[in-house]
């Protein structure tokens, strides 16, 4: 479950670089990217990948 602050890659956009989760309502997730700022994604469609960091 992908919740705000989390922070994701896109596996098919690595040029967007990190993004943090901005909301995720009914399955569509806004994410900030790095380099490709707020995209409104899918998560039926594409898996994120949460970037674990210590």
């Amino acid at each position: 479950m992908l919740e705000p602050g989390m922070l994701v890659r896109h596996p098919g956009r690595p040029d967007w670089g990190r993004g943090q989760v901005q909301s995720n309502i009914g399955g569509k997730v806004t994410v900030n990217f790095e380099h490709a700022g707020k995209v409104v994604i899918d998560i039926a469609r594409v898996d994120l990948d949460p970037i674990l960091e210590t």
